[in-house]
């Protein structure tokens, strides 16, 4: 019960987008197409989860018993880095066409604050490693989900039109509030 809890708090409670702020330079410059969003969630699910594994272990195999838990930001960031250059370079073998349309992005994870600002929060939280990797994947998805929502809203609003003063990001802010706020109605719903 306990890990479906973390899931729902996660996922769409707790969503690190639209209610804890986290992620937001590519929440924003990839939600432009619901395909692109989709590589680019899947990638972080897995580097998210994947770090959040290696974090867990370093930091309660070599840090914690070493007692040098000041280190845990700089090695939290050099892990994530290692790991996004993992799955940039499977995605440039495997996957040619979505490592293109990912362009820039893919970089982005390594300095996309939701990924280190999670590994630290589950330590925070002193989960123990299924919990922690749970709650990784669970972020991650609540990630994917907003970005999706994001990418199909402005693809709908490309199709319907908007007034050209609202091009570009005062369009794409305003509806990332709007979804902010219908995420808050989740707010009650775990605790």
């Amino acid at each position: 019960m306990e890990l479906i809890k973390i899931v729902i708090l996660a996922l769409i409670v707790n969503n690190v987008v639209l209610a804890q702020f986290l992620g937001i330079c590519p929440f924003l410059g990839v939600s432009n197409k619901v395909g692109t969003s989709i590589g680019m969630g899947a990638a972080v699910i897995f580097v998210m989860a994947l770090a959040n594994l290696v974090t867990y272990l370093i930091q309660n195999f070599i840090l914690v018993p070493l007692h040098i838990e000041f280190m845990q930001t700089i090695t939290f960031i050099f892990i994530i880095a290692f790991l996004v250059q993992v799955v940039e370079i499977i995605l440039k073998k495997s996957a040619p066409s979505l490592y293109q349309a990912l362009g820039i992005y893919l970089p982005l994870i390594t300095t996309n604050c939701a990924v280190l600002g999670i590994a630290i929060l589950a330590v925070q939280k002193d989960y123990n490693l299924l919990s922690s990797v749970i709650y990784a994947a669970s972020i991650a998805a609540g990630f994917t989900l907003a970005l999706i929502l994001m990418a199909g809203i402005r693809e709908q609003l490309e199709l319907n039109g908007y007034p050209k003063g609202m091009k570009g990001f005062p369009l794409s802010l305003i509806t990332a509030g709007l979804l902010s706020l219908a995420f808050m109605g989740f707010a009650g719903l775990v605790k």
